[in-house]
């Protein structure tokens, strides 16, 4: 999990809406694309400490920032991208080295979201799990990813002599990419962030119903059309039975909560009645 200053939650929650807006409607290989770009640029952002200063410097002008972004990146990347790096640099950061964790985590959630695309989000999360266990109980793979001295190329030979048969493409994209980009941290530290973003993402995309009795497939299947048809990606439905409601159904999805339950009306009317 990463730990941010005030400035830096505010911006990530900011960059994070931002996202959803690019992956709104985009197929697998597109949100794959998009991580892909933004890893991308995170490799050079992350190396740079004066390339952070300059996007998060808050007395330069955003149009500058805008012409760095696309005289580094305006050839390397799509502009799904660049969308996102200028909306990242239009924030304030508690300090220049937090855009690239924010970088990293949106990066990761639309790999997430290609997976989510892929019906394969559930595994990614139980597979970023057994590597982890794998690292514990093998020390010798362990000390193989963290060794600064190895190639990039040989660990990604490494991960794909373990995992290439056996786990999803995008669990192996994101395990491949967390090697590439340890940025100073154990590889355990880094997949630790990565499982937290890949959670953060899931989160995004499940619809909590509350509800007295069990929802029918048919209202189910409905709800999640709905949801997906205003979100542009699969929405999962979880259902809580819970007998206070009464009657009518609450939905918490992603920031929001709809409550169309027969207790919340009664309790609106009970404080109306008290004015």
């Amino acid at each position: 999990m990463i730990v941010l200053g005030g400035s830096s939650r505010q911006a990530l929650v900011a960059l994070r809406g931002a996202l959803d807006e690019q992956l709104k409607a985009a197929s697998s290989a597109e949100c794959t694309a998009l991580s892909s770009d933004l890893f991308k640029a995170l490799g050079a952002i992350a190396s740079s400490v004066g390339l952070r200063r300059a996007l998060t410097d808050p007395a330069r002008d955003h149009t500058s920032k805008i012409a760095l972004i696309n005289d580094l990146f305006g050839k390397e990347i799509n502009a799904k991208a660049l969308s996102l790096l200028s909306s990242a640099a239009s924030f304030r950061w508690s300090s220049s080295g937090e855009i690239a964790d924010a970088l990293e985590q949106i990066a990761v959630e639309a790999e997430a979201t290609a997976a989510n695309q892929d019906k394969t989000l559930d595994a990614v999360e139980a597979e970023l799990f057994t590597f982890s266990r794998l690292l514990v109980a093998h020390n010798d793979l362990r000390l193989a990813l963290n060794d600064r001295a190895d190639s990039i190329a040989r660990k990604h030979e490494l991960i794909s002599s373990i995992f290439a048969s056996k786990a999803t493409p995008s669990t192996l994209r994101l395990i491949q990419g967390l090697v590439s980009g340890q940025r100073g941290r154990s590889v355990e530290a880094a997949l630790s962030a990565y499982a937290h973003a890949v959670s953060a993402r899931r989160n995004r995309l499940v619809a909590v119903v509350r509800t007295v009795v069990a929802l029918t497939p048919a209202q189910e299947a409905k709800l999640a059309a709905s949801l997906t048809k205003q979100v542009g990606q699969p929405i999962h439905i979880n259902t809580e039975i819970d007998p206070t409601v009464l009657g009518g159904i609450e939905v918490r999805f992603a920031d929001e909560i709809i409550d169309g339950t027969i207790s919340n009306r009664l309790a609106e009317a009970s404080r109306a009645l008290a004015v």
